[in-house]
């Protein structure tokens, strides 16, 4: 029997989620097994095997100085390295603490902050390595995360969407909430994914799956406050999962700005 691709899965700063994923995919997982051998998982075996590794996912953010130098390890051992969800691919709700002072947060959270060590920023990984293919999520789909797997294992181009959650909204015949009720969405300049969830229960959108090919938030913005969002409203709405990603950050920052010189 010829040998089968390695895979091993990473964690970094994260709660797990995104890479239990792939435990989820039940039917498909023995599939998977059969396909792959798990090379090093902490969180499905013990046994742990050296790299190189023909895959690795990496689930999470860059928030200490050790993990900085161990994601430069795993991508020297890897050939094709996949980013999974909000955390590795935006610097995840942990990014909160990149617009303010970590000292403060430190004090507060733990007993003896004087053991914390810790960075002041939460990154994603392609901010300190080169990464392959960054999959969306809070947490992922899993059937993105088979065929982005099954893609790379035959090394094609994975076949995910790029559009925003409007679309699939229109698809499922959801009625706009935005439209019809004036409900708060960010669902025109988010990455689909998700299965537009939330508009499907008449809420707007959250933003799990991160910013949308050319979204333009800018102009979200503009109806927003038309619909009686404040700037600060505003920096909330986009501070979330995916608040360190480019055009969420951008628009966050100038709603900081604007916010203070109207003086809200």
């Amino acid at each position: 029997m010829p040998d089968r691709p390695k895979l091993a899965v990473w964690k970094f700063a994260s709660c797990d989620g995104c890479q239990l994923s792939l435990l989820d995919c039940e039917d498909q997982l023995l599939a998977v097994a059969d396909a792959v051998e798990i090379a090093y998982f902490p969180e499905a075996t013990r046994v742990m095997q050296p790299g190189p590794y023909d895959v690795s996912l990496v689930e999470g953010s860059i928030t200490t100085a050790e993990d900085a130098e161990r994601i430069q390890r795993v991508r020297s051992e890897s050939r094709v390295l996949i980013t999974l969800g909000a955390c590795a691919t935006a610097g995840g709700i942990q990014s909160l603490r990149n617009h303010a002072e970590i000292a403060d947060y430190v004090r507060l959270v733990y007993a003896r902050p004087e053991y914390i060590e810790t960075l002041s920023t939460s990154t994603p990984i392609t901010d300190h390595v080169k990464v392959d293919f960054e999959l969306r999520g809070c947490p992922i789909d899993k059937g993105q995360l088979l065929e982005v797997l099954i893609a790379h294992l035959h090394r094609r181009r994975p076949n995910t969407p790029n559009h925003s959650v409007c679309q699939t909204c229109k698809r499922a015949g959801h009625v706009c909430v935005m439209v019809a009720h004036g409900t708060p969405c960010l669902g025109p300049v988010t990455h689909a994914g998700c299965g537009a969830l939330c508009p499907g229960y008449n809420r707007g959108c959250y933003g799990c799956f991160g910013p949308a090919d050319r979204a333009k938030p800018a102009a979200l913005s503009t109806r927003l406050r038309e619909l009686g969002m404040s700037d600060p409203e505003l920096v909330r709405l986009y501070r979330s999962f995916n608040g360190q990603a480019e055009e969420f950050r951008v628009e966050s920052e100038a709603r900081e700005v604007q916010s203070g010189a109207q003086g809200n």
